[in-house]
């Protein structure tokens, strides 16, 4: 049996203890890679079921918490249980759950599309104090203007607003 990445690992036991007993994972308790405790980040934690729906995701642009491994923490809760598109993780559930982790990188101002590709980068739409986001790499999005038009959409900013756009990379652990 391969041993299972430690970014998807602590994103699973921290949503299967918080559904089962509502407490959050001492992450002292693991024996985690020093860059998960010593570096900080943004990160996205995306949950999906066996079948690959989206099952919720919840993520930070810029880092919050102390370090990467509170960062997930909090973002895994938040992913299961606090997405507005879908109804809390069920305990029930829990056996049936795949888990993504994106660790972002800092993102980039850019000017035009030319500039993504959607394997890459992730974007960012901003106008005001509206902003969308867009991880890269996404099934069914296939070009720049796909990748725009839906973080726009996101975020409630119409196709002729005036927004500015920035571009960041991932590193992924687990599946898309």
């Amino acid at each position: 049996m391969t041993k299972q990445d430690p970014y998807v690992m602590l994103a699973k036991e921290t949503l299967e203890l918080y559904v089962r007993t509502g407490k959050r994972p001492d992450i002292h308790d693991y024996d985690l890679p020093k860059e998960m405790t010593d570096k900080k980040a943004g990160v996205f934690v995306s949950i999906k079921t066996k079948n690959g729906q989206l099952r919720g995701c919840i993520g930070t642009i810029y880092p919050y918490a102390k370090n990467i491994a509170e960062e997930i923490v909090n973002n895994a809760i938040s992913a299961g249980t606090r997405d507005p598109r879908f109804y809390p993780v069920r305990e029930e559930e829990l056996s049936d759950l795949v888990y993504s982790v994106d660790v972002l990188m800092e993102p980039e101002k850019i000017e035009s599309l030319n500039e993504l590709d959607v394997k890459k980068y992730g974007v960012i739409v901003r106008k005001g104090f509206r902003s969308g986001l867009l991880l890269p790499d996404l099934e069914g999005v296939d070009t720049p203007e796909d990748q725009v038009r839906i973080a726009l959409m996101k975020a409630g900013i119409g196709p002729h607003e005036n927004y500015t756009m920035e571009r960041f990379e991932v590193v992924r652990h687990g599946e898309p």
